[in-house]
Parts: structure tokens; sequence; C-alpha cells
């Protein structure tokens, strides 16, 4: 059983070989289902073309923004920021999400009124005519803001339109005559265009603005180049000037956005210095007045040279140590913010404060309040959306305590170098006399307020210069440019190649797989291992005996392969029994055994073929005998002599032929019986080969009865017919070794069915002039 490549095939058995004959049948296989392809083809190709034909060209519209840091910034700004403003560097990181915010995408979708769209409704796909409309649409009252509807008008001339309401008109009205519908109260406004479209038909559509504000988020594309502060936008429109016009007014949004926020930060210091100068305006006040009212009580004029020396140091020393206590009254007010439960309120300003992280944290801790806050306009605060945000801040507000720890400790300890060096003068002072000591004691407060207040005074013009200035640090690089589309149409044809193709393959594919059949010898092959000895064409006409018929040379040479590796499976060997059998009915068996008769016989070997399938007996279709004559069932039964169940086949002289008889109840119980080991044994010393055929091995076990007798078995499976299933009952029977000598015969090959199967050339086995000679 394991010289399989000793046995002669009609394509030869090579590894390699078979791997290309499968590859080649499984093409042959779907160019037999050209047609199927070729419809497909067609029809892919001609929704291709209409697709084509009616795709809009769409345009790729970009701009380049650049956000300066640090390093970048103009003298002017680098000025500005010198004077203590609250802006920082940019994290340019975090702009590119800004940008692409729903807050400011929904101003843009609002200033340009986006979720309106004008059509020419007359034409075939109905163009979009954003760039050129005619009319304008103006909503002026609606309880919901605009929603899915459609307006259709006609434009009658340059003043006046006509309302379509299917085939159904109304008016005409003038433009800017307020009107009411679903959609609201609105009214329509004349372009200068509106002389292009008298007498056609427009379509007015509106949609949910939260729904166009979504597509504009993800049709726009923010990316940042890293080799520079440069941030590219990009969008693809079928309107080109819509798209320009989109990312023009996301820019000038975007710019305004930062000034906003800008001057919000600002707004906090301001307030905060503006409740100092309050206070220390009556301070003051009180003080002066205090000085002139001692100086007028005593007379002085002057003071000695020796206490103006004190009074200049302690006047130093007093508006250092009230720099101090500005910065400590400024860190207490962002630490009792940050100790703070809640997420609320304005981020204290960090007026007076030199720390770089410091001032860093707390400006990314208010971009953050300002992000929650513009959350809080459109979302409600119990949104999952809050989560990140609120995890940010209270992350930044842990640094912010941490940074603010180090900073207080060093202010803390600064206050108190200073507050010791006042204990030293004003000892120092009190051993000046006593009015002058007064004087200078009253005129060192005077000095602290004095100061303070000029230093307040000067720190809130710094600020509100800072606040009226629209210096930004972003500029436009590029501003929002197209050019022509590429052509896409190859696109949808090679799809169309692809879905041509792959339709049908696949159909054809799902239906060998919902079939389960087998195909190819390779599927054999790799499920058993039993050799298969030959491969045999389906007969079309089924003509029974094909050795001796003109045209059936073909599968006559398939039949002397097969011949040719018996003789090698059972070598210079006669009284020869070999048996045909099956898995199920159908498969070919009786038609096999009788060519196979023919062609054994067609060597002068003397051949015999019992009919063993007595429950539906049919070899006398092709061997042509006389069915009225005993058989074997009555053989077996006694009731006939061998001599007379014998009788030669009208097909060939050397073709004798023991018919199945009278169909029996109980043909395995006849089989068991020691008259077939006697029939056998006599045949044996007769004839040269005993052909078997039996029924099928899966439906009976009369196969498994004559094995006994047997010295190989030809097993024949079917192209197409025998289910994939019945190689695991093959299989099963190999191992257990119910079959003797077990040989695969693949049968009823149709290569232009399967494209399986061997391209016989029918000249090289028939030339033209013998075909005459047959003919």
């Amino acid at each position: 059983m394991k010289n399989q490549r000793l046995f002669l095939t009609t394509g030869g058995s090579d590894a390699d070989e078979d791997s290309s004959k499968d590859l080649r049948g499984l093409f042959n296989r779907y160019l037999h289902a050209w047609p199927y392809f070729a419809v497909c083809l067609v029809l892919a190709f001609i929704a291709a073309y209409i697709h084509v034909s009616n795709t809009k060209p769409v345009y790729d519209v970009k701009a380049k923004l650049a956000i300066k840091d640090d390093k970048s910034a103009s003298a002017e700004q680098q000025a500005l920021e010198k004077i203590d403003l609250a802006g920082q560097p940019k994290d340019i990181e975090s702009e590119l999400e800004v940008i692409r915010s729903r807050p400011l995408i929904r101003q843009v979708v609002d200033d340009l009124q986006l979720w309106t769209n004008y059509k020419a409704a007359e034409s075939y796909s109905d163009d979009d005519i954003y760039a050129t409309t005619p009319v304008k649409l103006n909503l002026l009252e609606s309880k919901k803001g605009p929603t899915y509807q459609s307006i259709t008008i006609q434009i009658k001339d340059a003043n006046s339109f006509m309302l379509l309401n299917g085939d159904e008109e109304s008016g005409p009205y003038k433009f800017n005559t307020p009107l009411k519908n679903s959609l609201g109260k609105w009214s329509l406004t004349a372009t200068p265009f509106v002389g292009d479209y008298i007498g056609k038909k427009i379509s007015v559509n509106t949609q949910g603005v939260e729904d166009v504000v979504t597509y504009y988020q993800n049709a726009v594309l923010v990316s940042l180049n890293k080799d520079a502060p440069i941030i590219e936008m990009e969008i693809e429109d079928g309107v080109p000037e819509r798209g320009k016009a989109f990312l023009n007014q996301l820019i000038k949004a975007y710019k305004l956005s930062s000034i906003e926020d800008k001057k919000r930060a600002t707004q906090s210091t301001l307030k905060f210095i503006d409740v100092r100068l309050s206070s220390l305006s009556g301070e003051l006040t009180s003080v002066e007045k205090d000085v002139e009212g001692f100086k007028s009580s005593r007379g002085l004029t002057d003071i000695s040279s020796k206490s103006k020396f004190y009074l200049d140091n302690v006047q130093s020393n007093d508006t250092r140590l009230s720099e101090v206590n500005v910065q400590l009254n400024v860190i207490s007010g962002i630490e009792r913010y940050v100790n703070s439960s809640n997420n609320d309120g304005t981020v204290p300003a960090t007026l007076g404060i030199s720390d770089p992280g410091l001032i860093s944290l707390v400006d990314q801790l208010s971009k953050l309040q300002l992000q929650r806050d513009k959350l809080l306009a459109t979302t409600p605060e119990q949104n999952p959306i809050f989560e990140p945000v609120n995890r940010q801040i209270n992350a930044t507000k842990s640094a912010i305590k941490e940074t603010i720890k180090g900073i207080k400790s060093s202010l803390v300890s600064v206050q108190r170098e200073l507050q010791q060096n006042n204990s030293g003068f004003e000892a120092s002072i009190k051993n000046i006399p006593g009015q002058e000591r007064q004087y200078i004691s009253i005129k060192r407060q005077q000095s602290i307020k004095e100061n303070l207040y000029i230093y307040l005074l000067q720190k809130k013009e710094e600020v509100s210069l800072s606040y009226a200035s629209t210096l930004t640090g972003i500029h436009t690089v590029e501003e929002p440019y197209y050019i022509s589309p590429k052509s896409k149409k190859q696109v949808p044809y090679v799809l169309a190649f692809l879905l041509g193709i792959g339709i049908p393959a696949a159909f054809i594919y799902g239906r060998d797989m919902v079939k389960n059949k087998v195909i190819n010898r390779a599927e054999i092959e790799k499920a058993l291992t039993a050799p298969v000895i030959a491969e045999i064409n389906q007969e079309k006409a089924n003509k029974g005996i094909v050795m001796f018929d003109k045209k059936g040379y073909v599968i006559a040479e398939q039949f002397r392969v097969l011949r040719t590796n018996l003789q090698m499976l059972l070598p210079n060997k006669t009284g020869r029994v070999i048996m045909f059998t099956s898995s199920v009915g159908g498969e070919g068996k009786s038609f096999v055994t009788s060519n196979m008769a023919a062609v054994l016989a067609a060597t002068n070997r003397r051949v015999i073929v019992l009919e063993l399938d007595m429950r539906r007996p049919k070899l006398a279709e092709t061997l042509k005998f006389d069915t009225n004559r005993p058989g074997l069932s009555n053989y077996f039964k006694g009731e006939a002599t061998l001599e007379q169940t014998v009788q030669t086949s009208p097909v060939h002289s050397n073709i004798t032929v023991i018919g199945a008889g009278l169909i029996p109840e109980n043909p395995s119980e006849l089989l068991i019986g020691e008259q077939l080991d006697i029939l056998i044994q006599e045949l044996r010393r007769t004839y040269d080969d005993v052909l078997i055929d039996t029924p099928p091995l899966h439906l009976v076990t009369d196969a498994s009865v004559l094995s006994r007798v047997c010295d190989a078995t030809l097993y024949l499976i079917k192209q197409g017919y025998t289910d994939k299933s019945e190689l695991k009952f093959i299989r099963q029977v190999i191992n257990e070794d119910q079959l003797p000598n077990l040989n695969i015969v693949f049968n009823g090959i149709q290569r232009t069915k399967y494209g399986y199967g061997y391209n016989y050339d029918d000249s090289y086995y028939i030339s033209t002039k013998h075909k005459k000679r047959l003919a």
C-alpha cells in the first residue's frame, strides 16, 4: 500500500507536480464558470462607471498656523512678558485639541451657518451650490434650533420666489418676508447670484447643529509639525470655497478664543490689585494726616541727619518687607484655593511671584479651569467627560501644594530676617530724641503705605496694558488654499474588478463548501493512506463498455493504466480475485467492473465477473448477459450448479459472467457459507481474473464478508458525488484492515465542470486518418 510511486497515473504522482496540477485544476475550475465572471465584471464596471460619473470631486483644503514660544517670540511680546503678564508659553500639543474642541467648532458652524446647505434641485445629482447660492436662509425664531428640514423654492424673479410643497405651489413671496413652518420663523435673503437662477428650483436643507459640529470635528485634521511649532490644518470638501471659509473662520475663532483666555486670566490679577489699592488708599490718607498733624503740633520743619539715615534704612527695609508680605499674601490665596475641595471659582493671580515653576503650574491650572468652565456651559457636571479634566486639576493642585511649601518657607525666612533688621533699627531710633523718634515712626508708616501703593499702581498699569493687548503669539503662516483634486477614478474601477472576480469566485467556493463533496485527488491523498491507483473520466453518454467505442479512447486509455497498475499490484499471478466496492450507491462500481473486465479480456486473459451485488444488480446493462438464467443466489441455495450459472458475455469471448440470479431476502447470509469459498477456489483454477461487483460497504456488510476470498480491493470514490465525510469512514476501514490490499479509484472526473483532471490531446490517441476509418 505504501508503494504509491510505483503506480502509473495519467498525469504522474510527483508531489510538486501534484501541487502544480491542483493549482492548475483550481484555475480551470473557476475558468469553467467564465460566464458568471463575465456577467459580474460587466455589472460591476457599469456600477463603477455610474458611480464615477455622479461622484463630485473632493478638494483638499489646507492652512498653517505658527504658535510662538519664548524663544521665537517677538521683541514686543518679550517686553510684555517681562512686566509680569499672566500669559505663559503655550503647550502646543494641547492647542491641537483646543482647535478641534466642540465649542470652537460650534462657533464656526453658527458663524457660517453651516447647518444649512443649498442645492440646485433640478439637477440629476442635486449639485451643492454653496458658493453661488441665490438665497440665504435667516432663522428668525426657533424653539429647538435648526432641525432636519427641507424647503424647496422656485426663483420667480430678482425680488420674489415661489414656495413648493410637492406638486403644490404657494406665493409668490418677497425676499426678506418672514414665513413660518415646522422649522420656526424664517426668511430668505437674495444674494448677488439670484439673477442666474430665475425660473430654477432651489432646495434649502437644514440639519441639527450638534450633528454638523460632530461631522466637522471629525472631518478637520489638525497636526503638529515636529520640526517647528507649526500647526497644519486640513479638511476635505466637495465645495472648496466652503472648506476655505471654514478654515478661515476656525483660525479667526481660535485667535479670538486665545485673546479671550488671556484677558480672562488677567482679570483676576486686576481684581486683586483693585481690592488692595482701595484698602491702601484709606490707610495712606490716614497716615499722611498723622504726619501733617504731628508737624503742626510740634512745629517741626526738619530732622537731624542721623535721624534721616535711620529713617531711610527703615523705609528701605520696610519696602522689602512689604513686597515679601504681598508675596506671602498671594501665596496664601493660592494655597487656600488649591486646598478647597471643589474646582469652582477663579484661579488666584500670581502677582509678585517670581518662581517660574509656580507660575507655570498656576497657569496650567487656570487653563484646565477654563476648559472645565467651557464644558460646563454645554454639558452637565455629572457627565463622564469631566473625569479626566477633574483628575488633571487635582494633580496640578497637588503639584502646586508641593511647590508652595518650598516658596513659603523661603519667604518666611526672608520675612523673619527683615523683621530682625527692623528690630535693630528701632533700637537705634530709640536713642534719638523723643520728638524726632515719634516723627520717624509716623513717617515710616507713611513711606510703607506710599511705596506699596505706588508698587500696586505700577502693576495695575502693566496688567491693564496686557489686558488691552491683542498679541496672542499666533499668526497665519499659510492662508487656506486648495489645489485641483487628484483623480480617484481608478479606485472604483479597481474595486469593480475585484468585486467582479471575487463575488463569483466566492459563490463557487461557497457552493462547493455547502456541497461538501470530494473534488480533487489531493483531498483523498490528504485524508487517506491508501494510494490512488487510477483516475477515470466521467462517461457522458453512459455507453457502458467504452473499450470498444471508437470515441472512448481517452477513458479506454485510463482503464489500460488501471490494468497496468493492477499488474504491478499483483504481478505474475493468475487466478486473481479483485473486489470492486464503494461507500454508497451511484459511485460507478458496475461501470468500472464491466470495463475492467473488457480491458483485461483484450489481453487474452480469461476473465469472470461475479455479480455479488444481489440487492441492486446492474451488470447486465453493460455486459449484456441473460438475466433469466440461474445466478449466484440460486447456486448458493443449491438450486443450480456452477455450469448452469456460467455464461459468456456478448461483449467479448474472454468475458464470462455469473449473474446475481433471483434477488434473495438475505444476501449476506448466503455469502457466509462455505459455498463461496468453494466457488472462488474453483474459479481461481479456471480463470486468470475473478472480478467481484459488491454492494456499497457503508450501507451493507457484503464487501466485508467477501474480503476473506479477495486478493485486492478497488475502492471507488466519485468526483462531485462522494461526500467528504465518507473519507473518514474509508480511513477507518483502512486502519482496521477490513479489506485486503485496498486501493482507490477516483471515478467520474469532469474536467470542464470542476476544473480538475488532465487535458488530453485527442490527436495523440487517434489521428484524423484513423477517425475517418472508424467512421
